[in-house]
């Protein structure tokens, strides 16, 4: 499976995988199982027994709050491995869901033993990447909390363009969008109303274009000066991994 592996694509981007590292890849995605838009494939305060590939499809993890309110804390794309966060905990701490037609690759948690035991320079890049997306979720912490509601819209479309071009090397501004309305502003911290006038702001400037579940960047450069955004996706470090 590995050679038309979404996984394997992301990761090959940041270090050239050696071929015990393909090996392990191979067996964490030896079980492939598919699910329908809006199927909840574990629920929050469920046994933490297995992390997922994503083979295809978005997904997204959120929470509910108290007040009957949601709040979409990560979304996830092909070549993620979902489960990552919660791998301290015997359940799990969020809900996961597909946001449309999914294929995922099951694999219990001890699967990892073997990755950490046998392929030394995975196990590194898998660290590096658990890690760094800390980061990723205090910069996007910080947007919500200081930025304006069009600015948060642009933030997104920038995070997620930048995401999507590590695995789809042909990408260039052009990207499908399968969240609704309700799910974007359930991401922001923002009302429906808030987020169409946003889009509105944005098309209006000539920044963005929005046709059938697309969002073409025109102006990538001025979305950045806009929203101040960092690209943190694109390279980590790896001089410091064991050798190959």
């Amino acid at each position: 499976m590995s050679q038309n592996s979404c996984l394997v694509q992301k990761l090959s981007h940041y270090v050239p995988l050696n071929p015990r590292s393909r090996d392990n890849i191979t067996r964490l995605e030896r079980d492939e199982r598919d699910y329908g838009k809006g199927t909840e494939i574990h629920r929050e305060g469920q046994r933490n027994a297995n992390l997922y590939v994503v083979k295809h499809g978005w997904l997204y993890s959120y929470t509910d709050m108290k007040d009957g309110r949601r709040q979409i804390v990560e979304i996830h794309h092909p070549g993620d491995i979902v489960g990552f966060s919660d791998i301290a905990f015997d359940t799990c701490t969020t809900v996961l869901r597909a946001a449309e037609d999914v294929r995922l690759c099951p694999f219990p948690k001890k699967d990892l033993d073997d990755v950490f035991r046998d392929a030394p320079q995975l196990a590194a890049l898998l660290f590096a990447l658990a890690v760094r997306n800390q980061v990723i979720l205090i910069d996007f912490l910080q947007a919500i909390g200081r930025m304006s509601a069009r600015e948060r819209i642009a933030y997104l479309l920038l995070d997620l363009m930048a995401r999507l071009r590590i695995t789809n090397k042909s990408m260039k501004t052009v990207f499908r969008l399968p969240l609704n309305q309700t799910e974007i502003s359930d991401v922001l911290g923002l009302t429906n109303v808030y987020v169409s006038r946003s889009f509105m702001a944005l098309q209006k400037d000539g920044l963005i274009r929005r046709d059938n579940g697309t969002v073409e960047v025109l102006e990538e450069e001025k979305l950045v000066q806009l929203c101040d955004f960092v690209d943190r996706h694109s390279r980590v470090d790896t001089s410091w991994f064991p050798a190959g």
